[in-house]
């Protein structure tokens, strides 16, 4: 069993999750907006296994440097998106006034891959279109979409790496998955895919 904490956190408003395997009690972050005294008094005494980025813009990574010499988390992200981790150029922290806290990778993820979270398995979906380098992350009835999929949108695609085509491929991906799932977006509501295929334009 998972259980799933949420916080907004930053001027955009970001979704960072605390996701716990209850058998073990092992966490993970999902995005790391920053590392200000709410996030660090939100992941508390948890033990801290990994940082998983959906993708390496500025607002999602802000704070993994200092959160992972904290609790010494290993960092995920995809091959495609890590070298935003240390570029404000490429993390757009440089355009948009964020802040670039370089920070290095300890596991790099791709299509099919399965990170183990306690008695959980994670399973890391490719989804390109916001960045080259976008990841959704499954696991137990949960899946996190990063800047994927929001409550009735979907991830902007007029940033440097994003793409129209490959942005709708993998919202016709997401749609074909057990619509039980519960969608934990980067930004905004939570949902579900059931519901988005219903309602969200850009799933039809």
């Amino acid at each position: 069993m998972l259980e799933v904490k949420a916080i907004v956190l930053g001027e955009l408003e970001n979704n960072c999750y605390l996701i716990t395997d209850k058998a073990s009690g092992k966490s993970a972050l999902v995005d790391c907006t920053d590392a200000s005294p709410r996030m660090l008094d939100f992941i508390g005494s948890a033990d801290l296994e990994y940082i998983l980025l959906t993708h390496g813009h500025f607002d999602h990574i802000e704070g993994v440097r200092k959160v992972k010499e904290q609790y010494g988390a290993k960092v995920c992200i995809s091959r495609e998106d890590e070298p935003m981790l240390s570029s404000g150029k490429l993390s757009l922290a440089a355009f948009c006034g964020g802040i670039q806290n370089n920070a290095s990778a300890d596991v790099v993820l791709g299509e099919g891959d399965v990170i183990t979270l306690g008695e959980t398995e994670i399973k890391v979906i490719s989804t390109p279109g916001h960045t080259k380098g976008g990841l959704c992350f499954i696991a137990d009835d949960c899946i996190f979409t990063g800047d994927t999929l929001f409550f009735c949108s979907c991830g902007r695609t007029d940033f440097p790496g994003g793409d129209d085509r490959e942005m709708l491929q993998s919202l016709h991906r997401l749609s074909q998955l057990d619509e039980s799932l519960r969608v934990y977006p980067g930004h905004d509501r939570a949902s579900t895919i059931a519901f988005e295929k219903q309602n969200n334009p850009y799933m039809r």
